[in-house]
């Protein structure tokens, strides 16, 4: 059995936005990249305020249904 990265970011609904949880537990509906990136922060994930989020990282995250330019 594999492991996932602790954040996955679900398809896009059909309503907008893409749900997202970390270590299973849903943390937030986004709507974009800046929301994955807050949720992320708000969760003890991402490095401070003022300091980019690697979204892109595949030990962090996972992508379902699209990539981190997929929200529709």
């Amino acid at each position: 059995m594999s492991e996932h990265p602790p954040v996955i970011v679900y398809p896009p609904s059909a309503t907008g936005g893409r749900r997202v949880t970390v270590h299973g537990q849903i943390v937030g509906l986004a709507h974009g990249r800046g929301e994955v990136a807050a949720l992320l922060r708000a969760a003890g994930l991402g490095p401070g305020p003022d300091e980019i989020v690697e979204l892109d990282r595949p030990d962090l995250i996972e992508w379902r249904g699209g990539d981190l330019d997929t929200w529709e």
